[in-house]
Formats: C-alpha cells, sequence, structure tokens
C-alpha cells in the first residue's frame, strides 16, 4: 500500500520529497529546513527521504532554541540512551509527524558526491535521492528537493521521470536578481557539451517557463556569446542562434555578453552547462565578496561603526536582494515532473529557499505548462 492512501493528510496538500542525505550539511540541515518550510507554507507536505534511525535521532541533540538555521552541526549515528530531547524542534517534529504533514521514508543507501553519475544510476536505485524521485514518478509527491550529486540526479531524473516529449536534456535553470526585475539562465551545470539543438531546447523551454512563472507575454530570449556580432562566437552558437530566429514562437533577441546578465537586457538567457556554472559561481563569488568587504569596512574605526549603524539597514536591503542563499535552488527543467537542485553546500536556511521553490512549482504546475507549449511549438 502507497504511501498516497495510507496517510490521507497528503491528499489535497501540496507534497514534495526531500532527499534528505544529499548535501554537506546533511542530514541536520535538511531536517532544519523541512521544518522552517512546513511553518511558513500551510499548504505544504513533506516527506523526508534518508536513513530513518539516523532522521529520527537528530530530535536528541541538545539544541538550544536560538540554535542559528545553518551547518556545521554533529552528526549522530545512533540514538543515545535515556537522552534529552531538544523542546523547539520535537515539539515542530511531532506535531508535523501527528498531523501527516511530515513523513520519513526510510531509504538504506546513499548517494555520494564522489560517485560516479553511471554508477548511481546503476547500483543506487535505492538511495534517498533515486526514491525521492521515484515518489514523484509514481504521483505521492508532486515533485522532488536534493543538494546532492548534479550528475548523478540529473542522469536518475531522466531514467526515473523521463523526458518532456521533444526535449532531449534536461536543463539547470533558476532566477537571478537584476536592478529592475531577474533573468532565468539556463544551462547552470547540466550539460557542458551541448549542441546547437540543445541550446535551442532551452530557449524554448526558458520562454515557457519565464510566461508561466512571470507572466511576461513573448518574453526575450538571448544567447551568451563572446560578442554581439553575428560572426562571432563557436559553431554551436551561431547555428543554435540561427534556428531562435526561425522560430516564430520565441521573441529571440540577439547574442549578450556576460556583462549583460545583471542588465535587464533578456528574460531568458541560453548558454552551455560550462559556461553558465562558471557564470553563476562568479556572480555568487562576487555577491560574498561584497558583502562581507562592506561589513569589514564599516568594522574598522570607531567612526566608520557609528556611520555602518546608520547606513548598514539600507544595505541590507541589497544584500538581501543579492545574497546566494536567498536564491538557492535551481529547476531541472525538461523533466517529467519538478526536481530542484540545491547547493551541496547550502545550509538550513538555503536549503529551506529551494524547498520554497518546488512547492511554488509545483503548485503552479510548471512541467504541465511547459508539455502543452511544447506541443505547439516543435509538433
Amino acid at each position: 500500500m502507497s504511501l498516497l492512501t495510507t496517510n490521507t493528510a497528503l491528499v489535497g496538500r501540496v507534497t514534495v520529497a526531500v532527499d534528505a542525505m544529499g548535501g554537506d550539511f546533511a542530514p541536520q540541515a535538511t531536517v532544519i529546513a523541512a521544518l522552517e518550510s512546513l511553518k511558513r507554507n500551510e499548504a505544504l507536505s513533506i516527506i523526508l527521504v534518508g536513513d530513518q534511525s539516523k532522521l529520527e535521532a537528530l530530535l536528541y541533540l541538545n539544541f538550544d532554541k536560538n540554535t542559528p538555521l545553518s551547518g556545521d552541526m554533529p552528526i549522530v549515528s545512533e540514538v543515545p540512551d535515556n537522552p534529552p530531547l531538544a523542546p523547539h524542534l520535537k515539539t515542530l517534529f511531532t506535531a508535523y509527524k501527528e498531523s501527516g504533514r511530515l513523513i520519513i521514508h526510510h531509504a538504506p543507501d546513499v548517494v555520494l558526491m564522489s560517485d560516479r553519475p553511471s554508477r548511481a544510476l546503476r547500483r543506487k536505485q535505492n538511495s534517498s535521492m533515486a526514491i525521492a524521485l521515484q515518489l514523484v514518478k509514481d504521483g505521492v509527491a508532486g515533485g522532488c528537493v536534493s543538494a546532492g550529486n548534479t550528475g548523478a540526479l540529473m542522469l536518475l531524473g531522466r531514467s526515473i521521470l523521463g523526458m518532456c516529449p521533444g526535449i532531449d536534456r534536461p536543463a539547470i535553470t533558476k532566477k537571478l536578481p537584476a536592478p529592475k526585475g531577474s533573468c532565468y539562465v539556463l544551462d547552470l551545470g547540466a550539460n557542458v557539451d551541448s549542441t546547437a539543438e540543445h541550446l535551442y531546447q532551452f530557449g524554448l523551454m526558458g520562454s515557457i517557463l519565464v510566461e508561466t512563472l512571470e507572466g511576461i507575454d513573448k518574453p526575450r530570449v538571448a544567447l551568451i556569446n563572446v560578442g554581439e556580432e553575428e560572426i562571432k562566437g563557436s559553431e554551436q552558437v551561431r547555428l543554435a542562434s540561427s534556428m531562435l530566429v526561425e522560430c516564430d514562437g520565441i521573441n529571440y533577441v540577439g547574442y549578450i555578453e556576460g556583462s549583460d546578465l545583471f542588465n535587464d537586457v533578456a528574460d531568458v538567457v541560453v548558454c552551455d552547462g560550462f559556461v553558465g556554472n562558471i557564470a553563476l559561481k562568479t556572480g555568487e563569488g562576487v555577491a560574498k565578496l561584497l558583502y562581507q568587504s562592506l561589513f569589514r569596512i564599516f568594522e574598522a574605526h570607531w567612526y566608520t561603526r557609528i556611520l555602518g549603524k546608520l547606513v548598514i539597514p539600507l544595505f541590507r536591503r541589497l544584500l538581501k536582494k543579492i545574497d546566494p542563499a536567498k536564491h538557492n535552488g535551481a529547476l531541472f527543467i525538461g523533466l517529467q515532473g519538478v526536481v530542484v537542485k540545491s547547493h551541496g553546500n547550502a545550509d538550513a536556511e538555503a536549503f529551506s529557499c529551494a524547498i520554497d521553490q518546488a512547492f511554488n512549482e509545483v503548485e503552479r504546475k510548471v512541467p504541465d505548462m511547459i508539455n502543452s507549449r511544447l506541443d505547439e511549438l516543435l509538433f
């Protein structure tokens, strides 16, 4: 008997399966993130997939009520005798379990960051990652979130969920902030050797995604290149550009350079995974540098500390907008289901943002919208 039939609390709710064992700070960060997301979203239910004894043992850590939502917490391998329970976690954990909004689904295996994706596909079908994806396939969960091995998540996702009709490969995409709005960039690391056809498909999916999530009619689609001139770029990029020009359903605006990512010149930016991943990590590094440098400046002298008290509240608005943790979570677009990839080093606060993203995309039925529009554009 399935989880869906034995847990009536899942019916009528948005259910997200969480790979609780993936990521640098799992399972501590994933469990705390799940509790935080459940507090924020009344319509959300979560299935924590992982080693049941390790997940439940977290209740026996002696956290203080002010414990920050971050990593660097001790790993528990077994439940100690007569342990002191953590009141704030125990209360939340127990309440959500009793209401049926939080379910632990045991998985005996884990996909390691060091695992080759092909090995994970062949030998890790009982892993927390694979079982979380299978719950989406079976209709028990609407979406899946994992901070684990990216290549394994892509291969297992393709194998278990399948691809949207007319799409050869999934792409990783996420929303990046811009001064007057935002843009979606894809691919961010799923495919480092994309062909022109793949880039063309990424442009189609990105355009549909922005229409669905942002309500923008005919979003502007651009290709990242080493220059804006038509003669520049690799053969794959030039060929993809000619394909996008000929597609009547796409508002293609041509090439842009990397410096234009945050300048509101496009709503969808297409590139291969090699370029996209470097661009993303570079942008996040600059954001962290800005954040750290500002606070070092204000802490340098007594008069800058006084000045900081006046201006830091204003800077916090900007820093919140560009803080990578607030934008954690990237969608594997092209799969027949919602799959969100979190940063592997995400703490609980950042991982909770990825769960929230999956919740929103399941609510909006993003894969269904992409499928229906692809039928119009490709067939």
